[in-house]
């Protein structure tokens, strides 16, 4: 039996802003064709995580292995060879405002290819067939709907035929309608192309749908408090953080309103 070794492997890895660390000494690894989310509350890390994995920050401290090559330590051509293993799906989309979807969509394939314009506005095509946005294609960002538009950025993600997506709070400001119908987008990706996803997201419905495996962040301890399958932390864990989380719970002092005792 072949062994199946990590895509991505994260090693003692601290980051943070400045002289602030946020996440400190985490070390995980996600296998391919995986749908891994990394979640938490607010202000635990998450977005600075991925981003610190994707090699938009340089972390602090630590290793972010690309099929076993060091994304940190990388440069020149080699940066660039692991780089186009992945595509990046940012919180608000960052389509360009100006261009349609299909320009919008080959915009990775002509800074990163050479070629002809036939072939790049026909895989451009495909990536938005896709993502079930081929009657789309001439309409600029502004006329679809937020939902239509997380699809769009997925479908430029996937431009270079990338391994890897991360997507960073995709169902962030969607109805509900909108996110389900993303989060069977990912599951349908994933199984048809066998693409491994990384996802940033606190939104449990989405969680419990798509997940394979999930890492918990805490903000107060700014390292990994709980991974695994998330429907088993819900049911068996004992952390009162990760009980909050999946429950739904209030912290003690959520509901106690603040006394000014000045101005008694």
């Amino acid at each position: 039996m072949t062994a199946v070794h990590p895509i991505i492997s994260v090693r003692n890895l601290t980051c943070g802003y400045d002289d602030t660390i946020v996440v400190e000494n985490v070390s995980f690894d996600i296998m391919p064709g995986e749908v891994f989310i990394i979640l938490g509350g607010s202000g635990c890390g998450k977005s600075t995580l991925l981003k610190n994995m994707i090699g938009l920050y340089e972390p602090m401290a630590g290793q972010v292995l690309i099929d076993g090559r060091d994304l940190v330590t990388a440069s020149g051509r080699e940066r660039d060879e692991i780089i186009r293993r992945f595509g990046v799906m940012y919180q608000m989309g960052a389509l360009f405002g100006s261009m349609s979807l299909l320009q919008n969509v080959m915009l990775p394939l002509e800074e990163f290819t050479d070629l002809p314009r036939e072939a790049m506005t026909m895989i451009a095509r495909s990536k938005l067939a896709m993502v079930n946005l081929e009657k789309a294609l001439y309409k600029m960002p502004a006329a679809l709907s937020g939902g239509m538009r997380k699809r769009a950025a997925i479908a430029r993600a996937m431009a270079l035929d990338p391994t890897i997506l991360f997507l960073d709070e995709p169902g962030a400001g969607l109805d509900p309608i909108s996110s389900a119908e993303l989060d069977e987008l990912v599951l349908s990706l994933s199984r048809a192309l066998g693409i491994t996803f990384v996802i940033v997201t606190h939104e449990l419905e989405s969680i419990y749908k798509t997940a394979d495996r999930v890492i918990m962040l805490d903000k107060d301890v700014r390292t990994i408090v709980a991974q695994g399958d998330p429907r088993v932390l819900r049911d068996t864990s004992e952390n009162i953080y990760v009980k909050r989380f999946f429950h739904r719970m209030p912290s003690q002092d959520a509901g106690t309103p603040r006394v000014d005792c000045a101005a008694e």
